[in-house]
Order: C-alpha cells, then structure tokens, then sequence
C-alpha cells in the first residue's frame, strides 16, 4: 500500500473547489473565500485507512498550466469539480480536463479519475443522468460523488472515495464492460487459491477458510458466517461450492461480488497480504527480504523450511511413490510465474529409473539453490507462501547463515551441512562421471544424457557418524590459467586424471601446486576410469609419489564403468574431510612423531582415521600419553636425587606399554 496519497482538485473557476477543502477542514462553511487554498496535510490517525493525505487546490487566476502540469504529474489521484447547476462546467468536463489529464499522464499509469458535482443544495434533481454515459465513456473515471460545500453534504465521502481510488483501485482489478475479474487479478487470486488449499484437494475446507480468515483479517469467521458465505456462492454459481468447500470458481466469483457491491478494498486487503503491488505483480520486498550474509559464511535451509518443503512435496506427490512426475512437478509451479527448474536438474539430484526427481533430490535441489543463490532461494519460497502458511514476517526467516569457517577450524566442530566439494581436472579426465556416479548413474545410464542436459553440479545426502550431510560436487572447467575465485572456493577438492591417458595426471599435479599446495583446502587424488588398462604418466613424478611427497592420500581407483550398484564410501570420505579440514595434516605430522608405521598397518594414517572416529580419539589419546611422557622425563632430569626416581619411570614405562599394547588389540579387532 502507498506510504500517503495526493489528492488534486481541478475544474473551471467559481465551482467550489476551495469551498470543499476549507468546509472539510473547518467543517462549516468559509463566509470568506480565498483564490486558492494551501496545500492541506491530513494526519494518517485521523483518516480511515491510515495514510497521511495531501489535499491540493488548483487555481486558474493564481497558478500557470505549467504548475498545473506538474501538480498532475505529482497526483495519485485528480477531482474534476463540476457546479451541478452550471451546463458550461459539466461540458468542460469531458472537452477540456479529461483530455487535457490524459495528455499528461502515461497510458499505462493514468491516475484515476473522480467526478465532483458540488453545490448539491442549490438544485432539486440530480445530475447522475448527465455523468453516467460519461463515466460508461472514460475507464479511468471510479466514481461520481454530488456534495454541497455548504450544506457539508458528502464532503467527508468525497475524500474518502479520493482515498480509496488511490489505495484499493478498481481498475487492475475488475473490467466494468464485461462485468468480470481482469485476467491479471484471475492469476494473483488463483496462486492464492493453490497457496490456501494446504492439501491440494482443489477445495477450500472450513479449516482453510478459516486460516485464509485469519491470516488476511487477524480475525477467523464464525461458523455461521462461513455457511452463509457458501449459501451465496451456492445460490448463484452450480459448481461454486464442493463437498461443502469452496472451489477456485466459488472464490474467483466472491471477490467479483465484492467489487460490483463497491467492497474492492477486501480484494486489494488479500492482494497485499500475499505480497502484491497496486500493479497485481508481487513486490520487491515480498520477494526479496533483507538478508546479511558475512564473507566465508553460508547459507542454508533451516529445521522450518525443510518441513515446510515437506509439506509441499507430500501434497503433490498424487500417487504416494516419493517421486514427483512431471504432472505433478506443472502442478507445484504453477503458482510461480515461470518453471524454476530445467531439464538439468534430473542430471543434478537423484531421480528414479523414470527419471521423476525423487523426495530425496527434491530436497537436494532446493539445498543447491539456497547454498548458491540464495536471493533465488527466497524468491522460490515467496511464491510457494512460505511467510504465509508459517505466518512469519518474510521467508528469510526460512535460512540459516552459518558462522565464519575460520570459526570452525578453531573450534574443529561444524554446524553446518552443506560442503562444496570442487573438481577439476583436464578434458575428459572423468569428471562429469564422477559427479554423476554420486547420484547412483553407471557410465551406461549417463550415455543417455543429452548434451543440453547436462549439469554441472550434482548433489546428495552422505552420512558422516550418523549425521546426514550434503556433499555438493561443481565440476570447474579445465581453464588452469583462469580459476577464479569462486573455482577455489570450497570445502575440499578432487583432483581427477584419467589412469589410461598419459597426459592427464600434469593438469593435477600443476593445479595443486598452483593454487592448492600452500592452502588449508583438503585435497584428494582420483584415478578415474580405473577399470581400464593404467599407464605411465608424462610427468615427472608417478601420482603415488607425488602424493607421498605432498602428504596426500595416495591416489583413490574410481571407475563408474561397472553394473553393480556404485557405493558413497568415496563422497562419505570427502564429506568427512570437508568437516574436520584440519584433521587430516595434523594427524600425518603426529602419526610420523608416534611410530613411522600406523597403528593399523596401512602406511595410509590419514585415509583410516578420516574412515573412522574411533582411531581419531585413540591417536588424541596417545598423543596426550607421549605429551605426559615427556613431561615425567623432565621432571625426572631435574629431580634426579629423588630415590624414587626409577620407580617412577619403570612405573610409567609399563603403564604406556599396556595403553599402546591394548589400542592395538582395538583397532586390529576393528578391522
């Protein structure tokens, strides 16, 4: 709603203009009259709808026609004052003031017209007969209202009437020719239809009724009041009501009753509760609250908005199969302008063999747009009703920013659960099947895929220690001289080269050393296409020493080129080491202080504790165990006349052998 309205009144000379606005304001009838009155303030407490009103007197003898063109300009709403028992002035009416205001004003943006018929008390008849074949003439004229100055007939009304023209416009709304809702007042009722029809039914209950009551009026209905509601719908339209609800008919046909009884403003009340403008387009604020999101923070879907999205899926999920078919998927759009998504989502998120988007990849599309775009994001959840049917102030309530990620390494604990997981490497080194192997596809199913298809993203759920966890794969274009900021900015990095093509483990190695050596980014080495034959690399290290030189895991066999079912232990392992970032070097450099060999054996440290909890915390143990070592044989050197010197040491000497023999026995019993 406008933050106040401008109210302008014109007509020729001695027709009682000033005479109206002084008998407003001093509510009785001036003896002296001036040319022209000053620009008058109206308080929003004192008018019915709450907006400061500017009331402006137009004078011919006092002002040029270039300040009447600029007070039109400036007007939300202009008052053609006519004498009632004066021909000449209801002529110039349609031959002088209507012409001349829609000379200056836009087509698409004419300010409404009202007719005034002043000095009401000097005549016996009405002049309605005159007036109405011209306000059947010019859309732009809302109403016509006869008042006397003197008499103060109507005067109030006729501000009031200003007001409203400006503030619940009949217009965008209603087409008085045909007698029906403009087809862009059908379209903003029905997505408010669909959005208060919580279980998709095609009907409007007594439950959602009186939700929708309340929501828009703070105030629900009484039971007998929503019965005679539905009693005039069923009275005038056959299909209007339904199992005793309404139906989008039935509501499309109340809001018309409404406007033709001169009641628009319950109309624009529910417009504007669902966010949209006097233009009946949604506004920038609905759609796009404020929102602060730091530097190295992410956002993403809360507890709320994640069963809010639940809601919706289960709601249009018809047949019960946790999957959306591409009917049911129209059906979730249609209140949103256009369809969000594109045939490259189903190469994004996890899809059935039909290739419906599953209730998991559902969700995961909506975690990639929150994560990336977020602005998007709340967009997506303005038109769905999120602020609404949870009745919060905007859909931002709807996202989590998360805190710094230098937080995180500092505290070596996350809260979030997202990670981005960047992977590069050189033309067809396999990196598009790597992305797709994480949504469960062989390397038969992604030959199906076609080339404007494709994605380069893929995203799903990886469990981490019982917790579930989204792992996001980016593939970055292989462009080594141009990496941007946002190619490097993630969580961990793979690094993939293809083992049968000699030339492809040098964009690997170059990479990490360029941009990733010196970083605190976690990096992994993938030998993709392993199923075929491995040849030597053009490159001056092998990738196994390579790796060991760089303290990286040795490269991980990867290959999508098989038909039993592809496992996650690989994308769990990344997702873990997206968590704990500065896990991996320091249990490297502790595990070499401890014994050069790992206590499983492996020669692989980092790999088995990034697969397993329990080996971190056994490894923390020893590591406090040698620091208290240590700390003995100090006390020991400066106490070495104490006689009970050498008790102590053998005592401590047996008590770690014990300790180191039975985390042994543990970790080999894990295995």
């Amino acid at each position: 709603m406008r933050k106040d309205v401008r109210i302008l009144l014109v007509g020729e000379p001695k027709v009682g203009k000033t005479s109206l606005i002084m008998s407003l304001v001093s509510e009785e009838f001036p003896d002296e009259v001036p040319l022209r009155a000053e620009e008058i303030t109206i308080p929003a407490d004192v008018t019915p709808e709450r907006v400061p009103t500017h009331i402006v007197d137009y004078s011919e003898a006092e002002q040029s026609e270039e300040q009447l063109y600029q007070e039109i300009s400036k007007a939300n709403v202009i008052c053609i004052v006519y004498s009632v028992n004066n021909k000449k002035s209801i002529e110039k009416v349609t031959s002088h003031w209507i012409p001349l205001i829609n000379d200056r004003t836009d087509k698409d943006s004419r300010v409404p017209l009202i007719l005034v018929g002043n000095k009401s008390d000097l005549v016996e008849h009405s002049s309605m007969e005159t007036i109405l074949p011209i306000m059947n003439q010019y859309q732009d004229i809302e109403t016509c209202v006869e008042c006397s100055a003197k008499n103060l007939k109507n005067i109030s009304e006729l501000f009031y009437y200003a007001q409203k023209a400006v503030l619940h416009p009949t217009g965008p709304l209603y087409c008085p020719e045909e007698k029906e809702l403009k087809p862009s007042c059908i379209k903003a009722l029905t997505r408010i239809f669909k959005v208060s029809d919580l279980d998709n039914d095609g009907i409007l209950n007594d439950n959602e009724l009186n939700f929708f009551q309340r929501t828009c009026f703070n105030t629900p209905l009484a039971p007998q009041a929503l019965e005679d509601v539905k009693n005039v719908v069923r009275r005038n339209m056959a299909d209007g009501v339904k199992d005793n609800g309404l139906t989008l008919k039935g509501f499309l046909f109340l809001h018309t009753l409404f406007i033709q009884r001169g009641r628009h403003e319950t109309t624009w009340t529910v417009l504007r509760r669902f966010g949209y403008d006097d233009d009946l387009e949604l506004t920038q604020e609905y759609l796009f609250p404020l929102i602060k999101i730091p530097p190295d923070c992410t956002t993403e879907l809360n507890h709320n908005a994640y069963l809010f999205l639940q809601s919706i899926f289960d709601k249009h999920d018809k047949d019960r199969d946790c999957a959306l078919s591409p009917e049911e998927l129209k059906d979730l759009f249609k209140v949103f302008p256009y369809m969000p998504w594109g045939p490259d989502v189903k190469n994004t998120v996890c899809t059935n063999d039909q290739g419906w988007i599953t209730y998991q990849g559902y969700l995961s599309q909506w975690t990639l747009t929150t994560y990336l775009d977020v602005q998007r994001s709340l967009e997506y959840l303005g038109y769905l009703g999120y602020s609404i049917i949870y009745e919060h102030e905007s859909q931002a309530a709807a996202i989590t920013v998360t805190r710094n990620k230098r937080i995180d390494l500092q505290k070596k604990q996350t809260q979030r659960s997202v990670f981005r997981c960047n992977v590069l490497g050189a033309q067809g080194s396999g990196k598009s099947g790597f992305l797709q192997a994480f949504l469960g596809k062989n390397l038969q199913r992604q030959q199906r895929i076609r080339e404007d298809h494709k994605s380069l993203y893929a995203i799903n759920t990886t469990y981490v220690y019982g917790q579930e966890k989204y792992l996001l794969l980016h593939e970055v274009m292989p462009d080594f001289d141009f990496l941007s900021e946002a190619d490097l900015a993630c969580d961990v990095v793979c690094l993939v080269y293809d083992v049968n093509d000699p030339r492809s483990f040098e964009y690997c190695a170059k990479t990490y050393k360029q941009y990733f050596m010196d970083s605190k980014i976690p990096c992994v080495v993938i030998a993709a296409k392993s199923d075929l034959h491995e040849v030597r690399q053009h490159y001056s290290l092998p990738p196994l020493e390579f790796c060991r030189k760089h303290k990286l895991h040795p490269p991980q066999p990867f290959t999508c080129n098989t038909s039993d079912p592809l496992g996650k232990e690989l994308y769990t392992r990344l997702t873990t080491m997206a968590m704990y970032p500065g896990e991996c070097t320091r249990l490297l450099s502790l595990c070499s202080h401890v014994r050069r060999r790992c206590l499983c054996g492996c020669n692989r440290c980092t790999y088995c504790l990034c697969q397993n909890l329990l080996r971190l915390e056994l490894l923390r143990s020893i590591k406090a165990q040698l620091r208290r070592v240590v700390f003995n044989r100090h006390m020991a050197q400066a106490d070495l006349k104490n006689s009970t010197f050498w008790l102590r040491a053998s005592l401590g000497a047996t008590v770690c052998a014990v300790l180191g023999f039975a985390m042994y026995r543990a970790l080999l019993k894990q295995r």
